[in-house]
Formats: structure tokens, C-alpha cells, sequence
């Protein structure tokens, strides 16, 4: 992997494919993963195009320092380090993919920084959900949002390999589509990675940092036309994720100026994984138009 410059003192690592010459994409990850999350789009996409794939900060390779989340692991200042590597690898503007954490952090990036971005490739979260967050059948399963917030993720399941690979196999497990195999050496490459002293702390600084996303989707309301996300954006919306429904997907041209939803049916919460082919077509729609 490679480093990048420091942003706020934060080095982040990435993987870099494909031609140096050609037109970029940068891909963010989620939680639970890492940059390997795009394993299976990255070859789909590095014929023909440079292909950035960093750790955010505070998991994989990159620095996860200890110092407040609300000022270091938030969606700006996950940005900033985005932001810092585009100009630091000369990419001009790319187009941006993100899923889970990664998808918050490429709107983010759009927002704050809407030089870098030519458009976007998003799953959820994404806004509109509202009180929806709210629904008898909802609530039961955000009780990890609120574990990560307290000191008690950390004493009960950090630097311990055994809790960590059986939490991280629950999530992935109750998250994805029935297609997709958690068991496996990338599996446990992972677990390896979130079970080092620390790291499970830090890749849980996100939902740390601010309110967390419940608050900040009912304090949420819809910017006018002038202040939308203004880059093309195409939103692959998966079929069986229990963290967020389909339905939520009816409000996105309130928040978006130009954006284009793809339902796809029979997959969980990582369609990286769960729909690579998918995903590498709409990063080649912006490309297209």
C-alpha cells in the first residue's frame, strides 16, 4: 500500500490500480471493512481507469490517533483526507463511490469540497430517512450505533480476537444478501486487522464523532434547490438490507440536483461485494455521459 501526505496529522494508506494517465475513481469503504471492501470492483474498473482506494481514517493501515472524534473522525474531517489525497495525487476531479461510512463521506466530500468530485456512486445511508428511523422494525436494529458510542465497545470486545471475529461475523452475516460467503481467508485477514489493540476503537470513532445518525436525520431537513448535492449521482439501492429499507430511497431528488436511483433486487448492505458488476456500470455512466 501506499501513504498519503498528513491531513490534520492523519496519514492515510491506499491502494492505487490501473493507469496512471487515465481518468480517476475513488472508492470508499465502510464498516465493518476496509479498503479491501472493493476487492471485487477494483478489477472491473482498472483496464481503463486510476483507481484510488484508501483506508479511511482510523481503520486499516492508516493513522488512528488518539485525539476527539467530533474534530478528527467525523464526515469532514474524514473529507479533508479524502480531499488532501485527491490533490495530492494530482486527480483532478473523480468520480467518487462510497457505500455505509464511505457513502457519508462522499457526500461530504461533494459538499464541502465540490471541486473534487465529477459525480457520485452511492449506497446507503443517504438522506430523506426522517422519523423512519423511528419504526417499530427499525429500532431493533440500531443498537450497535449506541454500543460503538460507548466506553463499553471497547472494554468488552477491543484487542480481544475471539469477540472481534464474532461480532464483525455477526454484522456482515445478519447485514448481507444470502449470496454473499463471509467465511474465509479474506474473512480472517479482516478480523486480524479490527482484533490489533486499538483498531477496533478507532474504526469506532466514527459513530463517535457529533450526534449520531438518528439525531442527525431528525434534525434533517431538505436544502433548497441552489444547495443540493449538485454532481451527478447514481444510487444502487439494495433489495434486503435491514438497516435501511428501500422505501427510504422516495425523498433523494430533495437532497440531490441530478440523481438517478438502480434498485437491485436479492442483495444485502455490501454491494461492493454483493454487486460489483453493478457498481463498476455506474461509475461508468458518469464516465459515459
Amino acid at each position: 500500500m501506499h501513504r498519503s501526505q498528513p491531513v490534520d496529522s492523519f496519514t492515510i494508506a491506499y491502494h492505487e490500480a490501473g493507469p496512471a494517465d487515465a481518468a480517476a475513481v475513488v472508492l470508499l469503504h465502510g464498516w465493518p471493512g476496509d479498503s479491501h471492501d472493493y476487492r471485487a470492483v477494483v478489477p472491473l474498473l482498472a483496464n481503463r481507469y486510476r483507481v484510488i482506494v484508501p483506508d479511511l481514517r482510523g481503520f486499516g493501515a492508516s493513522d488512528r490517533h488518539l485525539v476527539d472524534p467530533d474534530a478528527y473522525y467525523g464526515p469532514a474531517a474524514q473529507a479533508r483526507s479524502v480531499a488532501g489525497l485527491i490533490d495530492e495525487l494530482d486527480l483532478g476531479a473523480p468520480v467518487v463511490g462510497g457505500y455505509d461510512v464511505g457513502s457519508r463521506v462522499a457526500q461530504t466530500l461533494a459538499t464541502e469540497h465540490p471541486d473534487k468530485v465529477r459525480g457520485l456512486v452511492l449506497s446507503p445511508p443517504l438522506p430523506g430517512i426522517g422519523e423512519r428511523w423511528l419504526a417499530p422494525d427499525i429500532v431493533p436494529e440500531l443498537w450497535y450505533l449506541y454500543l460503538h458510542r460507548s466506553p463499553l465497545s471497547v472494554r468488552l470486545i477491543d484487542g480481544q480476537r475471539d469477540k472481534v471475529h464474532a461480532y464483525l461475523h455477526y454484522c456482515w452475516a445478519h447485514w448481507s444478501g444470502p449470496g454473499l460467503v463471509v467465511d474465509g481467508p479474506e474473512f480472517e485477514r479482516l478480523v486480524d486487522d479490527y482484533a490489533r489493540p486499538g483498531a477496533f476503537e478507532a474504526s469506532t470513532n466514527w459513530y463517535r464523532a457529533g450526534p449520531d445518525y438518528v439525531a442527525r436525520s431528525l434534525a434533517e431537513t431538505p436544502p433548497d434547490r441552489a444547495n443540493r448535492i449538485s454532481q451527478p449521482t447514481h444510487v444502487l439501492w439494495q433489495e434486503l438490507d435491514p438497516l435501511f429499507p428501500r422505501a427510504w430511497s422516495d425523498r433523494l431528488d430533495e437532497f440531490f440536483a441530478d440523481v438517478h436511483l438502480h434498485p437491485v433486487d436479492g442483495i444485502g448492505h455490501f454491494t461492493p461485494l454483493e454487486a460489483p458488476e453493478e457498481f463498476a456500470r455506474l461509475i461508468d455512466l458518469h464516465r459515459r455521459g
